[in-house]
């Protein structure tokens, strides 16, 4: 008799455990299920939100800890199954030196590399922008390029000052150095006055942030994905030639 009742028992715990879990992905992604990729020699990682550094910021904001990604590119770069990179990007900036840590990583990594700017690329946002080998924005996506900010309590004395000058030269020389913009006009769009309110800095939308050499080209996640199979075919013919 007991069983026939464990036996009963049985089925009852595995169909709420079922429904628990249907209830956990309805909760946590919006859906019953999720597509399913087939396994792919392309990785996708996403830069969302606000950049996450050395101060914890609250829980109800969309945060990216730079401190995941740092070891989840160098597994990237260690594993032979992935051959390429692609960055999404939807960021308001955050943190300069947890930025520039990443678009460092980025930029030394030996697979291919591109970058998708969606929503927005913002602050920090740019120089990860065109840290990738190659970078895409979507019509509608805006880029925020302006001054090195601190906030909370700055103590007025030189010191301070020459500080931000130095991080700031570091921001411009990285975004030149891996971009096509000059550098008297990225000097220019970031000091530049009344493109944004009450605030120093120019707001740059798709098009324009492609005419002014901050990003190679206007597409997508199609334009994204051919040009990383692309960069993957020379990546394999140059290592044969040197192997021949």
């Amino acid at each position: 008799m007991d069983k026939d009742m464990e036996k009963k028992a049985q089925p009852q715990e595995d169909q709420s455990s079922s429904s628990s879990s249907l209830v956990q992905k309805i909760q946590s992604l919006g859906q019953t299920n999720v597509p399913q990729a087939p396994d792919s020699n392309i990785h996708v990682l996403s830069i969302v939100g606000q950049i996450e550094g050395h101060i914890q910021l609250p829980p109800q904001n969309k945060t990216t800890k730079y401190e995941h990604l740092l070891p989840q590119l160098i597994a990237i770069e260690q594993n032979p199954k992935i051959e390429g990179l692609i960055i999404l990007l939807n960021t308001v900036g955050g943190d300069v030196e947890a930025g520039l840590a990443l678009s460092e990583m980025i930029s030394s990594m030996s697979k291919p590399t591109v970058s998708i700017v969606l929503g927005g690329g913002h602050s920090i946002g740019v120089p990860i922008a065109t840290s990738a080998n190659y970078s895409f924005i979507v019509p509608t996506a805006t880029m925020t390029i302006h001054p090195v900010r601190l906030t909370g309590l700055v103590i007025g004395v030189p010191q301070t000052f020459e500080y931000l000058d130095k991080m700031q030269d570091r921001v411009i020389n990285f975004v030149v150095s891996h971009s096509n913009i000059k550098e008297e006009k990225f000097k220019d769009l970031m000091f530049a006055k009344g493109n944004l309110t009450r605030d120093i800095g120019t707001n740059v939308v798709g098009n324009d942030a492609v005419d002014y050499g901050l990003i190679d080209a206007v597409g997508g996640v199609k334009d994204a994905m051919e040009k990383i199979n692309e960069l993957i075919e020379n990546t394999k013919g140059s290592q044969q030639e040197v192997i021949q």
